[in-house]
């Protein structure tokens, strides 16, 4: 399920766009299941930030944040990761474990409720920042040539407006 502003709706991936600062973020999220061995490299092109979530009340979600981690890191190397450790509501006690993952890759790490919403918007709000400083920093060659196309295709988008605004419409020649 994805928490899609405030409700959850039951689909395989959900977007999202929200402003921060100024700037429209677009937030997806990919349900990715121990059922998938893996996600197709399409899936993280673009990515700005990476957020993984495992369900306290399966082990197996854990174990395999390893194998999820070293996937993100061969396609996106650079990018900011939080761990979420999700599902606090059903026994508050987990919020008492160490869970060494995330401690061990130096990443963030959250104790998270999607039911009742705990830590949901600092979460996201998190999330949103690291990504956003990432794009405006990251050294990263695909961010770097994916800023030219972007710029390129706002400047020729920008040229196509102006000429019509400037150019009147040609009628045909009366007979």
């Amino acid at each position: 399920t994805c928490l899609y502003f405030g409700q959850f709706k039951k689909l395989p991936s959900c977007k999202s766009d929200t402003v921060s600062n100024q700037k429209l973020v677009s937030m997806v999220e990919w349900h990715a299941s121990e059922r998938f061995q893996n996600m197709h490299a399409s899936y993280y092109h673009k990515a700005h930030a990476c957020i993984m979530v495992f369900d306290v009340q399966r082990k197996v979600t854990y174990k395999n944040l390893n194998s999820w981690y070293k996937e993100l890191r061969e396609f996106r190397p650079e990018i900011p990761c939080i761990v979420v450790a999700n599902k606090i509501d059903a026994d508050v006690k987990v919020t008492q474990k160490s869970f060494n993952f995330a401690r061990k890759f130096s990443l963030p790490f959250y104790f998270v409720s999607a039911a009742d919403g705990t830590n949901v918007v600092k979460l996201f709000n998190d999330a949103i920042k690291l990504a956003v400083a990432y794009k405006q920093n990251s050294g990263d060659f695909m961010d770097e040539v994916m800023r030219e196309l972007e710029s390129f295709d706002l400047q020729k988008s920008s040229e196509n407006s102006s000429d019509k605004e400037s150019c009147p419409e040609e009628k045909p020649p009366s007979a």
